[in-house]
């Protein structure tokens, strides 16, 4: 009981040092799509934090937030990570919700890494993980603040960060979950923590969820990312985040069916290490810790397809992500808006290989790329690609 009546009192005085983000009139959440300037990237980081979440977003005026921090185990190698990127400042630190699993590495964050602001579900836990991360960001004096569902986080001008769920009084520490919609132009992410089914009806109800990019929530577990919640967020890439041959069976095979089945690319922090998606608010790619290549659920099912598009830079990269080669003599890479084709010359895509085919006034040959033309084929403001095999069916679409 004296344990319990002391968090109380930390948290109560941590709470009353804080200060409150950009609170939003009571409607149903909207996302703001703001307009982008050409050159100035967004970075989204999935940390290799194995049984965990650990997401880092770089701004592209150069702010840094990060959202959770996996186990404690994992806490020095997210701090080696923000190292590499050369950040000794985090603007903001979201911890989601109190399990050990997300918070954990948070203690080594908060003794190594400047924090400007500290946002926090709010959920109380009496693990000595969540009395301690109170602790230290009571004794470095860091605003901490508990967010209402709509409020945003002022991290960047150009982008818009808004609390798209959060249960402080839930009474489980999942269904507490903060759900964060980031936007950047026309590309977003949704981050769903450990956010559980009965937290995704309210989302269908109240909130806009579709995102380009979907963290799926709980790492992949079947009571997270029921089929109606797939179906709606309609993501073009889901990340799961978890630890691999653990002892949850995560990501559960109802949960990689769903996602298979609305033909949304998969990667796993388990199967690719670290994966970072690069966006302009209109174009993005995925860049992984090896290679470019979905979970091996996704590779089985999916094979060819199209993994990355580069419209102002002429670039499509055509991913092999089998078991096996597979011939491309006679492919096609049609260009929609223009109605323009690239035929295939007769080569092989190896297992777990990308090839770019390269077109504009810089377009490359050899070593990876297939020069196209010098002739721009894209619509820097939009243009689907369609990947066709040698008998005319189409393989794999990207818009």
């Amino acid at each position: 009981m004296r344990k319990i009546v002391m968090l109380v009192c930390i948290c109560i005085a941590v709470m009353m040092s804080g200060c409150t983000l950009v609170q939003q009139p009571d409607k149903k959440i909207e996302t703001s799509q703001i307009p982008v300037e050409s050159g100035k990237e967004m970075n989204v980081h999935f940390i290799n934090v194995g049984q965990g979440d650990s997401i880092l977003v770089q701004s592209p005026s150069g702010r840094n937030l990060l959202v959770d921090g996996g186990t404690k185990d994992a806490g020095k190698d997210v701090v080696a990570y923000l190292r590499t990127k050369g950040i000794e400042k985090l603007d903001y630190v979201v911890a989601t919700h109190p399990d050990a699993d997300h918070i954990g590495g948070l203690i080594s964050v908060l003794n190594s890494i400047s924090i400007k602001n500290f946002v926090d579900s709010g959920k109380v836990h009496t693990s000595q993980t969540y009395e301690k991360m109170l602790q230290l960001i009571l004794d470095k004096n860091i605003p901490f603040i508990v967010p209402s569902i709509g409020d945003t986080i002022p991290l960047d001008d150009d982008v818009d960060i808004t609390v798209l769920h959060v249960g402080d009084e839930s009474n489980d520490n999942n269904e507490a979950s903060i759900v964060l919609k980031i936007s950047y132009g026309e590309v977003s992410f949704l981050l769903m923590g450990d956010a559980d089914t009965k937290v995704e009806k309210r989302l269908l109800k109240e909130a806009n969820v579709e995102a380009t990019v979907l963290k799926a929530g709980h790492h992949g577990s079947d009571t997270s990312s029921s089929e109606d919640f797939i179906q709606k967020v309609k993501p073009k890439i889901t990340i799961l985040s978890y630890g691999k041959d653990n002892s949850y069976g995560h990501p559960h095979s109802e949960v990689k069916s769903r996602i298979e089945h609305i033909s949304s690319q998969m990667y796993g922090t388990a199967e690719v290490g670290n994966i970072v998606v690069e966006t302009d608010g209109v174009d993005y790619s995925v860049i992984t810790s090896g290679s470019v290549e979905p979970t091996e659920i996704a590779d089985r099912v999916l094979g060819i397809s199209i993994s990355r598009k580069d419209l102002r830079g002429e670039l499509v990269g055509i991913t092999n992500s089998g078991d096996t080669a597979v011939s491309l003599k006679d492919w096609k890479l049609v260009s929609v808006v223009g109605n323009q084709t690239f035929k295939f010359p007769n080569i092989s895509l190896q297992p777990g290989k990308t090839i770019y085919v390269s077109s504009g006034p810089e377009a490359k040959e050899g070593s990876g790329y297939l020069k196209w033309t010098t002739g721009q084929m894209w619509r820097n403001d939009g243009d689907a690609a369609i990947l066709l095999n040698n008998e005319g069916e189409i393989v794999s679409e990207f818009e």
